[in-house]
């Protein structure tokens, strides 16, 4: 199974990077006027008394809170109500809490976030924007550098996947959590799936550390040999702590995948979805925005993410395909199921 079996995955990886103003051109800043208007809590669904901000669990709790508390404290003037930050401790707690309707706008990864599309109302409104303005970011395997591993790879190459899933017998890997895009769903299908093996079964133990911080310090610690992480995080790292950073090796790099949305309730008010796009395509805290490793947000759509679907139901085609638990007809079925949902994106 080849990722070119799949259009819009195949074609979306394609685009390198896309300019600020090419992505804003089709729904430009609004004026001050029109900021103001829409900011006028008072006016828009006074019956919400305040919104709650599900924030997606990349670091501790307490850098998190440093980054985000000043952008909500903003947003909640932007908006005429109190804006609460909600920090789960893990990624399915954002979704959960949407669906429960504890949460009304949420940072979201792309898996976790069609998840919560499929099944808690979530509808994305935006996207974030790297620091070289592009929509992508890139999905890493790390180790330390003064790990066996480094040895008996080319790190500028990036090959490291083909090293460590021969020599997995001998390693423990640290995913994050099973919801993360680039923390577990990209290097389960590009590293794992695409050479044939499932990651749960050949490694001498796995590790669900919670954060992409946190499998960064276990690799800078030298309790684990290989990690998941992203180009995001790593960004941050040379921020929150230089020291970690500089005894991590890079050992592979994924494709580019599409950054990170911002989602509401599809129940939400239109007037209050209004006010929270205009603060959010209107944001120009330089400050803030660098802490996050951001430069801005830009509009989009669902099915801006189908290319994370489609990367989903590749993974589960070739998990699939590969899995010797299964009768050749009960194989047959799946792949018939998980090829109509493939269908359905097209």
């Amino acid at each position: 199974m080849s990722i070119l079996s799949f259009p819009r995955l195949a074609s979306w990886l394609t685009v390198s990077a896309l300019t600020l103003s090419t992505l804003t051109a089709c729904n430009p800043p609004k004026s001050g006027d029109q900021i103001a208007d829409a900011a006028n809590g008072e006016a828009c669904a006074p019956e919400i008394a305040e919104l709650e901000f599900a924030i997606l669990t990349t670091e501790s709790h307490e850098n998190l809170k440093s980054n985000w508390e000043p952008l909500l404290a903003q947003m909640s003037t932007a908006v005429g109500r109190p804006v609460i930050g909600f920090y789960a401790t893990d990624y399915a707690g954002i979704v959960e809490a949407m669906g429960a309707g504890k949460v009304q706008v949420a940072w979201y990864g792309g898996k976790s976030y069609i998840e919560a599309a499929e099944r808690s109302d979530a509808e994305a409104f935006g996207q974030v924007l790297s620091l070289d303005g592009t929509k992508g970011y890139h999905s890493y395997l790390i180790t330390n550098k003064d790990n066996a591993i480094v040895d008996g790879i080319d790190p500028e190459a990036g090959n490291g996947d083909k090293y460590v899933v021969e020599h997995a017998a001998d390693l423990t890997l640290a995913f994050n959590d099973p919801n993360s895009t680039s923390g577990f769903l990209v290097p389960s299908y590009y590293v794992f799936a695409q050479q044939g093996v499932n990651a749960e079964t050949i490694f001498d133990e796995i590790l669900y550390a919670g954060s992409h911080e946190a499998t960064a310090l276990a690799v800078a610690e030298d309790q684990v040999d290989v990690a998941t992480n992203n180009s995001f995080i790593l960004g941050r790292l040379q921020e929150t702590n230089p020291e970690a950073l500089e005894k991590i090796q890079i050992i592979w790099t994924s494709p580019i995948i599409p950054n990170d949305p911002l989602a509401y309730r599809k129940d939400l008010p239109d007037c209050l979805k209004e006010s929270i796009q205009t603060f959010f395509f209107n944001y120009d805290n330089e400050a803030i925005l660098l802490s996050l490793q951001w430069t801005g947000f830009a509009p989009a759509r669902d099915e801006d993410w189908d290319i994370v679907r489609e990367l989903q139901v590749a993974k589960d085609i070739l998990d699939v395909q590969n899995s010797i638990g299964l009768s050749e007809e009960d194989k047959q079925a799946e792949l018939d199921e998980l090829n109509k949902k493939l269908e359905a994106l097209k």
